[in-house]
């Protein structure tokens, strides 16, 4: 028995008000359901249609899940560089590694909801280059390097991470854009993309047709064919669905997978076999019922 894919569960972000002892409830329970990868959202602050609301802040999450966790990776879908000064970022994420004994996936992106950018006072303009910036020092520090950079945006002197990384080279790299400009900063140096649902309309057709353009940009990079793995987040909507609110709602007119367990894990077999490695279902509801429910998918899909 082979999984064709390692899956992953977004934990709750702002689809309702969740206490963080349920967070970690909901974590212990996914691990044990099979789940590869547990993931959480980097947001701040949400403008929705029905108040403001947000998750908790990321890394003290991941710090959390980390501890009460002992086999499945962890990751932010994504980090937003533009929320933390970059060697911080790096600190942090190096930190959450260790405490996970090297299950972290560090996924990383410019961020793009403007309202949680100035309630909490964080600059939105310049985003790529201020992202290209931080990636540079992000990386460099974790790959155990002393960093001196001085750019427009971001400056360091002499920086290096100790403890030093656990892991030689740091965690993986995933960039969450597939945006050209970004990609040309990331694709020569990340261990995997990630493209959110919206990016190919759920489907495992819009997928394979951005799995063919990603391959060129990594040819372009420089990169062999498939050496930077292809992720993508699936929306998936189970018995119970509450709708999921973010601050984009252009999501609300693609189609969700769904059906019954052999329904989704043919589905997951189709991604797979289209090119993708690493998936993170969306779940809506997500709470204990639909993890339970998701237990039956990863073992059909096991087999």
């Amino acid at each position: 028995m082979s999984r064709p894919l390692e899956v992953g569960l977004q934990l709750p972000e702002a689809e309702r008000v969740v206490p963080f002892d349920e967070v970690l409830s909901l974590a212990r329970r996914a691990e044990a359901a099979g789940f590869d990868s547990l993931w959480l959202g980097d947001h701040l602050l949400y403008e929705l249609h029905d108040g403001r609301r947000g998750p908790s802040e990321v890394w003290t999450s991941l710090a959390a899940v980390a501890a009460v966790t002992e086999r499945v990776q962890l990751g932010p879908l994504v980090a937003c560089a533009g929320f933390h000064e970059p060697a911080m970022l790096a600190k942090q994420a190096s930190t959450v590694d260790a405490i996970s004994g090297g299950r972290l996936l560090l996924g990383l992106g410019a961020g793009w909801h403007e309202p949680e950018y100035r309630a909490f006072g964080f600059p939105f303009d310049h985003r790529v280059s201020r992202f290209e910036e931080a990636f540079t020092i992000i990386r460099g520090l974790l790959r155990g390097e002393e960093v001196t950079f001085h750019g427009r945006f971001h400056r360091t002197e002499r920086c290096v991470l100790h403890p030093p990384p656990v892991r030689l080279g740091g965690p993986p790299l995933l960039v969450g854009s597939v945006r050209p400009r970004m990609l040309a900063a990331t694709l020569p140096y990340v261990d995997a993309w990630n493209a959110w649902w919206t990016d190919f309309g759920n489907s495992v057709e819009g997928f394979a047709a951005l799995h063919a353009r990603m391959e060129e940009a990594i040819a372009a990079a420089g990169r062999r064919p498939g050496s930077v793995a292809a992720t993508v987040a699936l929306w998936v909507r189970l018995p119970g669905a509450i709708g999921r609110p973010v601050g984009d709602e252009s999501f609300a007119h693609v189609p969700a997978l769904g059906g019954g367990a052999a329904e989704l894990a043919d589905a997951l077999a189709a991604f797979a076999a289209a090119g993708a490695r690493h998936v993170q279902l969306v779940v809506d509801p997500i709470d204990a019922a639909s993890i339970d429910a998701l237990a039956e998918v990863l073992e059909l899909l096991d087999r």
